[in-house]
């Protein structure tokens, strides 16, 4: 499966200038034979609070039905994440995954709010994981903070080969947010798929590119195409079975209640 990574620098709660350049990078990555485009959390917007301003009612998301027609003019998939508002004017933070005909495999909603950058008073938590299967890999979503909690990874790395998690992670905590993506690929003998944003934020908060893939073994994969915020990776998921037959560590969990 060849994979398009794009550690996007958001333009801040303007959806206008963030779909232009989706919109390059889609046909880049269209160019490119890329079976799959992954876009960082809140793609359209930056990790904003402003739940009213960039929000948007369940089934009548401007942003998700236009990630629908991109996947299907490109006949590609996508992963990218839009915040829907709630009738309580609270918001969820959502990552979805679209295949190239535009009907979406899954929608996940955020499970661990941030409640250090006040995420928790603007946002309900998601009360379910989400997986799914494309190209016969079986695929899990996570956003950003949720990859400090192994236990969902755990449950995650149960469905899936492969597990995608879309962030705003500032770049003070990049050393955390690298060992956090390699260790779930470790514990979990699966394929992890980080992908975080570039540039600046209100605030001061700053993002470097650290978006990376890691092989169920824990090894840091290279990219086949790099160029500045967009990289291209080839996977084998044949890796999945061979890791865990070859080193059965999920077999012996002890799994505790």
């Amino acid at each position: 499966m060849r994979i398009a990574l794009v550690s996007m620098d958001q333009k801040w709660e303007d959806k206008v200038a963030n779909r232009l350049q989706c919109t390059q990078f889609i046909e880049r990555a269209k160019d490119d034979r890329a079976d799959l485009v992954v876009f960082p959390e809140m793609t359209l917007t930056g990790f904003s609070m402003d739940v009213e301003k960039i929000g948007e009612p369940v089934g009548e998301s401007e942003s998700l039905a236009w990630y629908r027609q991109m996947a299907r003019d490109a006949n590609i998939a996508i992963v990218a994440g839009y915040v829907q508002i709630n009738d309580d004017g609270r918001g969820k933070n959502r990552s979805v995954f679209i295949a190239p005909d535009g009907s979406i495999l899954c929608d996940y909603a955020k499970i661990h709010p941030f409640s250090h950058s006040r995420e928790d008073m603007y946002y309900t938590a998601g009360d379910s994981m989400e997986s799914c299967t494309y190209m016969g890999a079986k695929v899990g979503l996570a956003i950003c903070y949720d990859l400090r909690f192994g236990e969902l990874y755990q449950r995650l790395g149960d469905l899936s080969d492969l597990i995608i998690t879309i962030a705003n992670w500032p770049s003070a905590r990049t050393m955390h947010w690298k060992v956090l993506l390699q260790a779930r690929a470790i514990e979990n003998q699966v394929f992890m798929i980080g992908v975080n944003r570039t540039g600046s934020a209100p605030g001061g908060l700053y993002y470097e590119k650290s978006s990376a893939v890691f092989s169920p073994f824990g090894e840091p994969l290279i990219p086949i195409i790099s160029n500045g915020v967009y990289e291209m990776y080839e996977i084998d998921l044949a890796e999945v079975s061979m890791v865990r037959d070859a080193l059965p560590v999920r077999k012996d969990r002890h799994p505790f209640k």
